[in-house]
């Protein structure tokens, strides 16, 4: 489990904001900043976010291997943040980015890319 508490505490008038689910995540949509093109979708918890403020660049937590993982450091598709807002809700981070490359570990540009569904109720 991540940690939401460690030296570099994140600034507790922020932690106090944020709705973490059980596991101390709240999700982190990457958007590029002047687009608004919107690349992917990444787990935060307190330390995370506390290095993606304070580095300025994307800092997530893989749900999968366990660990904080930089955006780009293995790829080179780095994420440099420009700006960073919680939702009304403080349950969800949006990270205004200027993305280098793919931001998909699939290689594309956006995870969101791939699969349209048909909307058959639209207007």
């Amino acid at each position: 489990m991540p940690s939401t508490t460690g030296p570099a505490a994140l600034d507790p008038a922020v932690a106090a904001r944020l709705k973490r689910d059980d596991a101390g995540l709240v999700p982190a949509i990457a958007q590029q900043y002047d687009t608004g093109e919107v690349l992917m979708l990444g787990w935060m918890d307190d330390e995370a976010l506390h290095r993606t403020l304070t580095t300025g660049r994307c800092t997530y937590w893989s749900r999968s291997r366990r660990e904080y993982w930089v955006k780009g450091d293995t790829s080179g598709h780095v994420q440099h943040v420009k700006s960073v807002a919680l939702d009304c809700d403080g349950d969800t981070v949006l990270v205004k980015v200027d993305q280098i490359g793919a931001a998909c570990h699939t290689g594309e540009r956006t995870c969101f890319d791939a699969d349209t569904l048909p909307v058959t109720g639209a207007r």
